[in-house]
């Protein structure tokens, strides 16, 4: 492995993570698809800043695309403070018309600059490595690396030093503005440091990966836990094995890098789609398989229990009349006499009748009166 390999698999690896912390807080408070705006709208900022400083390594890009990405959520809520049009449909309004403003400006003024859609959108982390940073003549390392460590320090320090705050606005920004301090302020700040962070990562990895890094890690993450710390640790954790998987990936197979780290990405969240613990679809499906089954044995210990001492309790308790009565399949009323016996709700007797036990009938009763 040369030392290139290594410096891609560290931006890879610090991009992600960098990218992976605020995703949590847009994945909690359902703006996912605003990640995909900002992404976007940032690059009239980078153009802008730099028409004004005809540098495109200067740090006043960031701040301007950072000032963009704000922009972005403020028309996106002004919009949709009107009410007539939802979130959703308010973001699909402001992203196109901003972004389609940076590509018009950037096809016609900066044509010749190494300042591209491709570029941006796209990325390319294996030319990452090539953009050094020199100090006194020393070099020391990709240059985006020292930008993506300072945009990861930045998220970190952010979310450790608000995150009460964060997390009460997520999840009750009404008690939140009750106790005090503005729920709106710290959510405009927040999308500023989204801003910063989408812009910081546009070089080595392009938009649509920073889009990837930001939601698919965090969404799998959400699938797997129900406490925040341990989200945002597993986001974190998912984003960082994607970059370093999706690397080698690319160089097995000779692709994209970016390409791959999504791929391992959407791999990632799709194997704990169906294999969540409690929320994986498998999960789910064997839990409602499982509730048909009990909500079909207690059904059949109330039927038994209403026609206890009548004069059709006979005809009614018997196994072969059943399908009829409870319109089962003859196939699934023996599955689930079966399942009753075994569970001590009913028992049956040689000719085929069915009696409740005592835990079956305190079970029936408990059900009718709840």
């Amino acid at each position: 492995m040369t030392r290139i390999d290594v410096e891609i698999q560290l931006i890879a690896l610090v991009a992600a993570v960098a990218c992976a912390l605020p995703g949590v807080y847009l994945v909690l408070r359902r703006l996912a698809l605003m990640s995909d705006a900002i992404s976007h709208t940032v690059l009239l900022g980078i153009v802008l800043a730099f028409f004004v400083t005809g540098d495109i390594s200067s740090p006043l890009l960031i701040v301007a695309a950072a000032a963009t990405g704000i922009l972005t959520v403020a028309l996106v809520e002004s919009v949709h403070g009107t009410r007539l049009v939802k979130q959703d449909a308010a973001i699909g309004l402001v992203f196109p018309a901003l972004f389609s403003i940076a590509v018009i400006l950037i096809s016609r003024y900066a044509g010749a600059v190494h300042l591209d859609t491709d570029a941006v959108l796209l990325g390319e982390l294996a030319f990452a490595p090539f953009t050094r940073l020199e100090i006194a003549g020393r070099d020391m390392g990709p240059r985006t690396l020292y930008v993506m460590g300072s945009v990861l320090l930045l998220n970190v320090a952010f979310i450790v030093t608000f995150y009460k705050e964060l997390k009460l606005s997520t999840f009750d920004a009404a008690l939140a503005a009750s106790l005090g301090f503005s729920p709106v302020l710290l959510h405009y700040v927040f999308m500023g440091l989204v801003s910063v962070t989408a812009v910081g990562a546009f070089d080595a990895v392009g938009s649509i990966l920073v889009v990837a890094l930001m939601i698919v890690p965090p969404a799998g993450a959400y699938l797997l836990t129900d406490r925040l710390r341990w989200m945002i640790a597993l986001s974190a954790l998912l984003g960082a094995t994607a970059a370093i998987a999706g690397y080698w990936m690319a160089w097995l197979a000779d692709a994209s890098i970016a390409g791959s780290i999504a791929a391992i990405a959407g791999a990632q969240f799709l194997l704990i789609f169906l294999l969540a613990p409690k929320r994986g679809v498998i999960a789910q499906t064997l839990r409602r398989a499982r509730q048909r089954v009990e909500f079909a044995q207690l059904m059949l210990a109330i039927h038994l229990l209403n026609h206890e001492g009548t004069p059709e309790a006979e005809r009614e308790s018997r196994e072969s009349e059943l399908h009829d009565h409870l319109r089962w399949s003859p196939e699934f009323v023996q599955r689930i006499v079966r399942l009753a016996e075994r569970g001590g709700i009913i028992t049956r007797d040689g000719s085929g009748r069915l009696f409740l036990t005592p835990a079956g009938r305190a079970a029936a009763r408990g059900a009718i009166s709840a």
